[in-house]
């Protein structure tokens, strides 16, 4: 069968959900399951810029409340973490895992001369770059690209959606994005794409075709032993019928399964919260809760909860002030939140905000985000992160 290379890129759909699988995910053969000790990162991202100071609430502070008359969490709402800071009253599981040492907290997080476009700053986060560089790599691909030449040990990242994020994007290795396992392999099943691999592939003269051909057939291969795995040690229980929970529990069966994926990596929002922030920030966090409250206890039951690092962020914080649609526009830094059961330093791990120091209305950051990556790379997926960052970090001690 002669297929065009224009009707092969306008078919898109495998392409999509199955994002540039890595090879050496072929290669995963073993029958046991991951034994403890295997460290896995989950990455959840809230996507739209969330407005961290109605998260992490400085319920304390006179000026937080002067500027957000009618926005600000009230002080008898908060769930109260210490004296001077609360959490928003719909994160109850996150408020548990705080009194359990069990969540950290960092808060001013950012990095030099921000930009508050959605696009550009998420593109700063995902590639790790300054300000002022375009990376066409992520940290998370660099990170594939660095232990997966010549390793002789699989290791890969998934990402729960039909995209593949910048993040997760290498330059000779990538991860793979699918929303659910089943829907993966019956894709792949599809006569047209089995067609298509069978079709002739030599195109010298067109390597990005070549390129795609040779992803299609790495995920065609790959598929029935993504769906063997997920069901291997499907997670028994119980998780949130909303989206966020089920791409959580996808994540729960894949770490029990012995497919030894490294990364996770799951997106969540829209937190564009410029008109009614109030209800919009509530509905998300009720999700967001619900997800990883039951992901937690699933981890717990099956022993694994020491070995799995959650990490949370957002492109940018909101503005201090209010507007006047009860809602907040893009701002600069925000806080970062870290669950695990294996945490070093637990709670607040550095002072909250100051909202007397703000440069054009907005939050200074303190930390450079890219300090963060460079502790998780060293200590949690020990790896050399100055090749992945390409920078000297100063490390930080939650893990």
């Amino acid at each position: 069968m002669l297929i065009k290379r224009r009707s092969f890129l306008q078919t898109g759909a495998l392409a999509s959900a199955a994002a540039f699988l890595p090879r050496f995910l072929q290669a995963m053969d073993s029958p046991r399951a991951v034994p403890p000790g295997n460290k896995v990162l989950v990455v959840l991202q809230f996507s739209g810029g969330n407005d961290g100071l109605n998260t992490i609430i400085p319920i304390r502070n006179d000026v937080y409340y002067q500027l957000r008359p009618r926005l600000a969490i009230k002080r008898e709402q908060a769930l109260t973490l210490t004296d001077e800071v609360g959490i928003h009253p719909t994160l109850a599981g996150f408020k548990s895992l705080y009194d359990s040492g069990e969540l950290a907290i960092l808060n001013s997080v950012g990095y030099p001369n921000p930009d508050r476009s959605h696009f550009r700053s998420m593109d700063i986060w995902h590639s790790a770059s300054a300000a002022h560089e375009y990376i066409n790599t992520g940290w998370l691909g660099r990170y594939l690209d660095a232990q997966c030449r010549g390793c002789d040990k699989p290791i890969h990242a998934v990402e729960i959606d039909d995209t593949l994020s910048l993040a997760l994007k290498g330059e000779q290795v990538t991860g793979l994005a699918f929303t659910d396992p089943k829907k993966l392999y019956n894709s792949s099943n599809d006569r047209f794409f089995a067609e298509l691999a069978q079709a002739k592939t030599d195109h010298d003269h067109e390597p990005i075709a070549d390129y795609l051909y040779k992803t299609m057939r790495n995920t065609l291969n790959s598929a029935q032993h993504i769906l063997d795995k997920s069901k291997q040690r499907s997670s028994p229980a119980s998780y949130p019928a909303t989206n966020l929970g089920k791409d959580f529990k996808t994540i729960a069966s894949l770490i029990l399964s012995d497919i030894q994926t490294k990364v996770y990596y799951v997106s969540v929002g829209s937190f564009d919260t410029h008109v009614n922030q109030e209800g919009q920030q509530k509905r998300l966090f009720q999700e967001i809760n619900d997800a990883v409250t039951a992901f937690v206890h699933d981890m717990k039951a099956n022993h694994r909860f020491d070995d799995v690092l959650l990490m949370t962020f957002s492109e940018f914080g909101r503005r201090v002030k209010q507007n006047a649609s009860n809602g907040t526009d893009h701002g600069t830094a925000n806080h970062m939140c870290f669950i695990s059961g294996a945490l070093q330093q637990k709670g607040l791990l550095n002072g909250m905000p100051n909202l007397t120091n703000l440069l054009d209305g907005d939050l200074q950051h303190e930390v450079d985000f890219r300090n963060v990556y460079a502790t998780i790379l060293k200590k949690w997926l020990h790896t050399d992160d100055r090749t992945i960052i390409d920078r000297q970090a100063s490390y930080l001690g939650f893990v």
